[in-house]
């Protein structure tokens, strides 16, 4: 597993509901702020990392753990819904990210930056993002997601991860090395969400708080987000593997939606960051060298 480098600087927001966990990465001249946020939900930011930072090479970036995942944990039994989730980037925006707003979302990240600035637009949150760069978005409407489910577990069952689960199996490393044993254990719980299972490999670990992760998309209900968007005007950049699980068509509807610039990338499935890193930063860091107007008095 990669090393993670320590933050610039990190802390708890003090204006949230619940302290969320912040920390932020940056260079010694900043070409303006990315505010990340990560998949799930009820995940937590670090299995970003490091690869991510790579827009730290650049940008200031910050990134936050989302209520109820990570070290924003809550005992608090009540719901968190996708509103409490607005409501929250509203807050961490004006306590630690003032100014014009670019944000950056990966996975369930991405459906909540374009729930944010719709709610934005309808004056229910901060302010409008200026430019959003999803990646790999979360399916756009209840029948995309029931979709994704499908074709995932599709793939967890089917013979490549089986060959690998084998191979583990009769590895004897549970016995030689526990700690590498439970981390290729949590690595194929993902490899379907890869083109080649095989390259499900080094990740950071993660853990979704189930509870969270179902009481968001509950909230949800029979959601389709694809005509709303037709009414926001967000530059907007939307990349995608063309193997992801997450149907490439709930992608495609997303951009087409946005009249936003694309970028489907070949021999990738959901993780751009680990299978196609250098197509996903080269794509990314042109769109927001392209778009730095928006954010330069």
């Amino acid at each position: 597993m990669p090393p993670i480098p320590p933050p610039l600087s990190s802390g708890h927001t003090t204006t949230t509901p619940v302290p969320l966990y912040w920390c932020r990465y940056a260079p010694r001249a900043p070409r303006g702020r990315l505010v990340v946020l990560h998949g799930g939900p009820g995940a937590h930011h670090d299995y970003l990392l490091p690869q991510l930072l790579e827009l730290a090479e650049e940008h200031e970036c910050l990134f936050y753990d989302q209520r109820g995942g990570g070290r924003s944990k809550t005992d608090d039994r009540a719901p968190i819904t996708w509103r409490t989730h607005v409501e929250d980037l509203t807050a961490v925006l004006a306590e630690l990210a003032p100014g014009p707003l670019s944000l950056v979302g990966y996975s369930w990240g991405a459906l909540l930056a374009m729930l944010y600035a719709l709610e934005a637009k309808a004056g229910r949150a901060g302010p409008l993002p200026v430019r959003m760069v999803l990646l790999d978005p979360a399916p756009a409407s209840r029948a995309f997601r029931d979709q994704f489910e499908a074709e995932f577990a599709r793939r967890q069952a089917g013979p490549e991860v089986a060959a690998l689960r084998e191979e583990l199996a009769a590895s004897g490393l549970r016995e030689r090395d526990p700690e590498a044993y439970r981390q290729r254990t949590f690595e194929l719980s993902v490899a379907g969400y890869f083109s080649d299972p095989a390259r499900a490999r080094d990740l950071t670990p993660f853990r979704v708080t189930g509870r969270v992760q179902q009481s968001v998309w509950e909230s949800l209900g029979a959601f389709d987000l694809v005509p709303q968007l037709r009414d926001l005007r967000v530059p907007s950049l939307v990349v995608h593997g063309r193997q992801d699980p997450i149907p490439i068509a709930s992608a495609a509807a997303v951009a087409e939606a946005l009249s936003a610039q694309t970028a489907w990338l070949d021999d990738c499935g959901h993780v751009p960051y680990v299978e196609q890193p250098e197509a996903l930063f080269r794509t990314v860091r042109a769109f927001l060298h392209d778009t730095e107007s928006l954010v330069t008095p």
